[in-house]
């Protein structure tokens, strides 16, 4: 949808971000751009300062930015506190949602078995298959490729893009989405080391994920061997997530792309794990916690804490043994003199 600066400054103002614009009001947006790509009619946005010169090249018609940052008197702005939010917002005002395209009621192109249930309004495109006693809220858009196994509940607005699978027994909450290829509800690893073989053992329990969740593409979350495994209401999961049997995701949670997660894990809420962490069976981590880069954990994680390294430890340790290992060429210098200097005085010793 185009709309007026002035529009999409009252916008933000009825959000309660108290935006400021400087500039013409009447100017025309017509969609969202980076700084580098944006052309006339474009709105951009800098909310990082390693970004700010290409404040003095941009074609935007205007740019979201803080009010401290210096800009080119030729850009219109709407300076906001947050301008990753305030240019979120006027992405959903401006481009709004992926529209989903909606199928003819006649369902004869799937595979629906005749006790699964299907909400009002819900688009099951051909191709895709819902097994005995599944339960589909209202609003549902399940598309080509998707299996959904015996006795699982999904609940209304709920959107699974291509080969989505949940095996038996899932339960999905309202206005999840899931993305292509991610798997619900496989089994753990589960398995008693019995007479020298590996004896698998049943996981009788399941996969619950609670409302407001996104999980990406390429994902697996293992069902629990007793009881369930969780997904916490509002938790988002970038792209190739495992997470293993019985672990509990707390509320409101950031997983980027490949996060592993073993079993019987507890996570509390809003904890963020960077790009490539791992997490070792059986431990705790606490709510606002933040699991770095490549990070290995291998013991708790206090509430609040920042660990980085592998094995993980807090940031703090980790700088100051990040400062020490960019001292050692200089070090081994020192420890080379100081044995050389040994040396002869032990030879000076020998003579006197």
């Amino acid at each position: 949808m185009e709309a007026t600066l002035g529009e999409l400054h009252a916008a933000l103002e009825q959000l309660g971000m108290k935006p400021r614009l400087r500039g013409n009001p009447d100017r025309r947006i017509r969609r969202v751009s980076t700084l580098e790509d944006a052309t006339e009619g474009d709105v951009s946005f800098l909310s990082n300062p390693k970004y700010e010169k290409l404040l003095q090249t941009t074609r935007a018609s205007a740019v979201v930015l803080r009010p401290d940052v210096v800009a080119p008197e030729h850009l219109d702005l709407i300076q906001a506190d947050d301008p990753y939010a305030a240019i979120t917002a006027l992405i959903v005002k401006i481009h709004g949602y992926r529209r989903h395209r909606q199928v003819p009621p006649n369902r004869s192109a799937c595979t629906i078995h005749p006790t699964a249930q299907i909400g009002e309004g819900a688009t099951i495109h051909p191709g895709a298959t819902i097994d005995e006693e599944v339960v589909i809220g209202r609003g549902a858009v399940i598309y080509p490729g998707c299996y959904i196994g015996p006795r699982c509940r999904l609940g209304d607005g709920v959107l699974l893009y291509p080969n989505v699978v949940l095996y038996d027994d899932t339960r999905v909450g309202h206005r999840v989405t899931i993305h292509s290829n991610t798997v619900i509800g496989e089994d753990g690893l589960g398995y008693a080391p019995i007479g020298g073989n590996w004896v698998k053992i049943p996981q009788i329990g399941h996969v619950e994920i609670e409302d407001d969740v996104e999980i990406g593409a390429g994902c697996a979350i293992d069902r629990a061997t007793l009881g369930r495994t969780r997904i916490g209401r509002g938790s988002k999961f970038s792209n190739l997530i495992a997470i293993g049997h019985g672990t509990q995701i707390g509320e409101d949670c950031l997983l980027v792309a490949q996060v592993g997660v073993a079993g019987s894990v507890t996570v509390g809420d809003h904890v963020t794990m960077a790009g490539q962490a791992g997490v070792v069976g059986h431990i705790r981590i606490g709510d606002r916690a933040t699991i770095g880069a490549k990070a290995g954990v291998t013991h708790n994680v206090a509430d609040g804490e920042t660990v980085l390294g592998a094995p993980a430890i807090p940031i703090h340790a980790m700088r100051r043994q990040v400062a020490y290992v960019a001292r050692l060429p200089e070090l081994n210098k020192q420890l080379k003199r100081l044995q050389e200097r040994i040396a002869e005085l032990e030879k000076q010793f020998e003579r006197t």
